[in-house]
């Protein structure tokens, strides 16, 4: 296994997935465990409910922000709102590997643009490859040939011919990522769940240490904090496993 680079600090790995549906909801779990977590994630149940302005405020509060809205769509439309999340302040947001080369370059591109015109920081942009929720046989129902590893490792080439930051993929591809992409190409890993707990929707999981050791720079983790009674023992509990595999 090729472990990820060790300069990033094991608080800083774990990102909390804000997969709520109300804001209020949100600021409670980012007050209850934000001691405990390097960024958080907005996704499109809570970015429909709240809107970008919550975004913004979350950012201008001083909290690492990753948008997790998988822009999918022709490229000058995927460019138009990939600058419109850089606008937001977030600091890294995703589109989908699937939407092409040409997609992905004119994002990489226009946000660059915006960012030295405006004089900002330019937020890491990522793509996804193929769900962790997904299967050999779901991707079949769609078209797809092959493995889903195979096409993982594909869609994370593409991703960074075209420019991109790095991926979002499942910890058992990480490796192999690595291997491919080199130590200087993000992979964020989605799926990550502590022993004993519940897969949920999810196919290919790994735990928190077995992610970091098989090569994830950053850990999304939702329900095992966010939806326990004790979300501050849970995320202490998931920081500690990453910590154990950063030695």
């Amino acid at each position: 296994m090729t472990a990820a680079p060790a300069t990033i600090q094991a608080r800083d790995r774990l990102i909390i997935a804000l997969d709520v549906d109300r804001a209020d909801e949100a600021r409670r779990i980012v007050s209850e465990t934000c001691e405990f977590a390097g960024g958080f994630k907005i996704g499109l149940q809570l970015f429909t409910s709240a809107g970008p302005e919550f975004v913004r405020e979350l950012c201008e509060s001083g909290l690492r922000i990753f948008l997790d809205m998988k822009f999918h769509d022709i490229p000058n439309t995927v460019a138009k709102a990939a600058v419109e999340a850089t606008r937001l302040g977030v600091w890294m947001f995703n589109v989908h590997a699937l939407g092409g080369n040409e997609m992905m370059r004119q994002a990489v591109y226009e946000v660059g643009e915006f960012c030295d015109r405006e004089s900002v920081r330019r937020p890491k942009i990522i793509a996804v490859t193929i769900l962790t929720s997904s299967s050999d046989d779901a991707l079949g129902e769609i078209g797809i040939e092959g493995t889903v590893e195979a096409q993982v490792l594909r869609l994370a080439g593409l991703a960074r011919e075209s420019g991109l930051d790095g991926v979002v993929a499942s910890a058992a591809e990480a490796g192999l990522i690595r291997g491919e992409c080199g130590h200087d190409f993000v992979i964020v890993t989605p799926g990550v769940r502590p022993k004993n707990a519940s897969y949920f929707d999810q196919k290919r999981v790994m735990t928190p240490s077995g992610a970091v050791r098989s090569g994830a720079d950053y850990l999304v983790v939702g329900r095992p904090i966010t939806a326990v009674p004790d979300m501050v023992s849970a995320a202490a509990e998931i920081l500690k496993e990453i910590s154990s595999a950063d030695k």
